[in-house]
């Protein structure tokens, strides 16, 4: 049995705090069977371990789910309602990595997702783009990932039907999740 080390050019080995700054957490939902309403949350916090084996690499996140912004307070203020993401009793969306594996010139990150005291096992798309010095002194790698959910999987399956429109509804069940990482190297 052979085994293919994985080459990525420039990679440096440690552990890396997500810079908020820097870094994107959004989504993309349908909104009416017609449109993409696109969101993000303004306040979040997670970890990159990047291993000698990229491959035993981990991630660990945590999503204010009370800083949702989707450019619309009146929205925002629903989805932070009981009947989305009830945000007095679940205060955080997670993501705990399980794995990490190579497929063509991407990966495949493996975890769990933590959205109203649901835990299920999703996988991102996941992009290394690069790592190198910073304009402080530091070093910086950044990481872009994407995976789709069904909301209705985590317990938000709040909808309203679109009057006139059999089968119509308000959202859709999918929910596309993008992640924009810029990591700082930590001492």
């Amino acid at each position: 049995m052979s085994t293919t080390a994985v080459q990525i050019p420039g990679y440096i080995a440690g552990t890396w705090a997500i810079d908020p700054v820097h870094s994107e957490v959004s989504f993309v939902v349908r909104h009416m069977m017609i449109s993409k309403v696109r969101g993000r949350f303004d306040k979040f916090e997670g970890t990159i371990v990047t291993a000698e084996d990229p491959l035993a690499s981990s991630v660990t996140a945590s999503v204010d789910l009370s800083s949702i912004n989707t450019g619309q307070e009146q929205r925002d203020a629903h989805i932070r309602s009981a009947d989305f993401f009830e945000v007095e009793k679940h205060t955080h969306m997670t993501f705990a990595s399980t794995g990490i594996r190579a497929e063509g010139d991407h990966f495949l990150l493996d975890g769990d997702l933590t959205l109203k005291a649901v835990t299920k096992p999703v996988t991102f798309k996941l992009e290394v783009n690069g790592f190198g010095p910073d304009a402080y002194g530091g070093t910086r790698a950044g990481f872009s990932a994407t995976t789709e959910i069904n909301r209705h999987d985590f317990g938000v399956s709040f909808n309203g039907p679109i009057p006139g429109v059999p089968g119509g509804v308000a959202v859709s069940d999918k929910v596309t999740i993008n992640l924009e990482a810029e990591g700082v190297l930590q001492a």
